[in-house]
Formats: C-alpha cells, sequence, structure tokens
C-alpha cells in the first residue's frame, strides 16, 4: 500500500483517479481548491480532503511530504494557459524535490502528442483551432518537465485522443499515439497512471493511452 497524494482531485480524472487508488488500498490524499464544494469526497472516511493550489511550490511540497507518488490532474480555466501549467510544473517538480515524492504522473492532453506519423495532433487538418491557446500550455507545461526534471522520476499520460465520459469502462488499456477519434474513458486512464505508479515502466516522457 502507498500513500498517494492527487492534485485536481476534484475533475473528472483527478476522481477517477481517487477511487482506482482506493479500490487498491491505498492511502489517499484528495487536494482540491475548495474542500466545500466536494461533500462525495469528504464523506470518504478512506481520503484525506485539504485545499491546495498547484501551483503554489511552497504550499504543494507541504501537502507532498509523506506520500510515495503525485498525481498532477488539475487545471484552472481562468487562469492564462501559459502561465498555469508551467507554473503547475515547477511547483510540482520542486515539491518532489522537496518531499522526496518516489513518482510524479501528470495528466496530459492529447494534443501535443505526436502521431503515428510525429507531427503533433493539433497540427493535424481539420483538428480544432479554437483553443490552440490551451493545447499549447499544456505543451509549456511538458516542455518544464522535459528541460527541469531530469532528477524527478516523472511521466506524462492522456488520451491517445479524447475522454469517453459516457462509456463503459473496460478494466484495461493500450499505449498508442495519438489519434483524432481514439477514446479512453476516466476510470481507465486512472487505471493507467496506478499501473504505473504501483509498476513504473515509462520514464519523462509523454505517452497516449486509449481502450482496447
Amino acid at each position: 500500500m502507498s500513500r498517494i497524494i492527487v492534485f485536481g482531485a476534484g475533475g473528472r480524472a483527478g476522481r477517477a483517479m481517487v477511487g482506482a487508488a482506493r479500490d487498491r488500498g491505498h492511502e489517499v490524499t484528495a487536494v482540491v481548491r475548495d474542500p466545500a464544494r466536494h461533500p462525495d469526497l469528504m464523506a470518504d472516511s478512506g481520503v484525506r480532503v485539504t485545499a491546495g493550489d498547484v501551483t503554489d511550490a511552497d504550499r504543494v511540497a507541504g501537502l507532498m511530504a509523506g506520500h510515495d507518488a503525485a498525481v498532477h490532474a488539475a487545471a484552472d480555466l481562468a487562469a492564462p494557459p501559459d502561465v498555469f501549467f508551467p507554473a503547475a510544473a515547477r511547483a510540482t517538480l520542486a515539491g518532489s524535490r522537496r518531499a522526496g515524492v518516489g513518482r510524479l504522473v501528470v495528466v496530459g492532453l492529447a494534443s501535443v502528442l505526436p502521431t503515428a506519423d510525429g507531427a503533433p495532433l493539433m497540427d493535424t487538418p481539420d483538428y480544432p483551432r479554437e483553443y490552440r491557446d490551451f493545447y499549447l500550455g499544456h505543451a509549456a507545461g511538458t516542455e518544464v518537465l522535459r528541460r527541469e526534471g531530469a532528477d524527478v522520476d516523472w511521466l506524462v499520460l492522456s488520451p491517445s485522443g479524447d475522454f469517453d465520459h459516457g462509456g463503459t469502462p473496460a478494466g484495461r488499456y493500450r499505449f498508442a499515439p495519438a489519434r483524432a477519434a481514439s477514446r479512453i474513458t476516466c476510470a481507465d486512464l486512472a487505471l493507467a497512471l496506478l499501473d504505473e505508479i504501483e509498476r513504473p515502466g515509462h520514464r519523462r516522457v509523454h505517452l497516449g493511452v486509449e481502450r482496447c
């Protein structure tokens, strides 16, 4: 059993991660901006719920202390993406170092994942352009991990295409390059995240995951 801290535990991917970790018997700390907005998390006696800002390095380090692994699944849609995601990457890297956390797993974005041809998904024909600033913000956060995280055991996992929010979890997954039509449920992505915490097989890369 490990102690796992999940930043962004109020979102869909974060909640799925909390549930998957609890199902496997891990101790979980769920970090959200406002615990009062998440009574269901508060009601689970096996989950410690606390307030925190994933871009605050001092707060992140304090919350990470005593944990074996950390998951960053947070997003702030009110903040400029090119500010939020790099700041969160720096804070979680710094927190991992200071707290001695052994594994940092980040929920990424398929838009910046390479396709089988090597081009980022966001640069393929007919891919939506209206959220490009958000895509580039995610890319900037991952670049911080690559450039500044050589001493931290980090991994970015994302859907290979998009989440299937209404689908039935398959209980399995496979790694795959970016593909616009690819789908995976939040629950199945959480399995991949948890597997990479329990039995790390990939390090310091961004990988896509899809249903199989």
